[in-house]
């Protein structure tokens, strides 16, 4: 099997496994606010991460990483996945799963928007008409069916979710010039986000308590959404 098709495995996979997180999330939300969602996933997603990190045996590689490598490491952790997940979680809240989940699949044609100036990538004639196509069934989707009246059921809920799906891209896109190992390096961007989580929830919600059902949520997030599937991605 060569690498393209591997490659097309590993990525039908990683959407298998995303596809549920839509439900998970909304489920999970009648529990939880957003940041204790994020706050869990990202701990539960950090382990899962160093135990791969532990199976592929890069253990070395991560202690050989430098004070420089863990202030890129913040860097990107403050885009994704502190910034990213606040906001599409926020989308979720307030949008039907099914346009929330519609809308931020977009990020694969932001990410192909993207990449023509930051990396200098062409876009020919059929990928624009493959482009608008795409985007004219999610403002079917994002409208109801009121294509003409652009009635949006939720004008902030459908911003939100467009603008995860820059800030998705850019990860991706800045992750092209990151020489570190992918994994370590998804691992530190991982565990550097956690200190932002942590005060962003104490300044913002505040910690109590929490419903076992929304603990069992977040912790599946963690685990599917951010966990595996970002490793199966890379």
């Amino acid at each position: 099997m060569n690498n393209q098709s591997k490659a097309y495995i590993y990525a039908l996979i990683t959407v298998a496994l995303w596809s549920t997180i839509g439900s998970a999330s909304k489920i999970t939300l009648r529990y939880l606010q957003p940041a204790e969602i994020l706050l869990i996933a990202a701990a539960v997603s950090s382990s899962v991460l160093f135990f791969l990190v532990l199976f592929q045996r890069k253990i070395p590689v991560l202690l050989s990483m430098r004070g420089k490598d863990w202030l890129i490491s913040a860097g990107y952790g403050l885009l994704t996945p502190f910034a990213y997940y606040l906001i599409l979680l926020k989308a979720y809240d307030l949008l039907p799963a099914q346009q929330a989940q519609v809308i931020n699949y977009t990020w694969a044609i932001t990410l192909s928007l993207l990449s023509i100036p930051l990396l200098g990538q062409k876009v020919v004639g059929r990928q624009w008409l493959a482009i608008a196509l795409s985007y004219s069934g999610v403002l079917v989707i994002a409208t109801r069916g009121n294509l003409l009246s652009l009635n949006f059921e939720n004008p902030l809920g459908v911003v939100l979710a467009l603008l995860s799906t820059i800030l998705w891209a850019l990860y991706w896109i800045l992750n092209t010039r990151d020489r570190r190992d992918p994994l370590v390096g998804l691992f530190m961007n991982f565990v550097c986000a956690l200190p932002f989580i942590i005060i962003y929830t104490a300044l913002t919600k505040g910690f109590r308590p929490l419903p076992i059902e929304g603990v069992f949520g977040a912790v599946y997030i963690g685990v599917f959404e951010m966990g595996i599937s970002f490793f199966l991605w890379l």
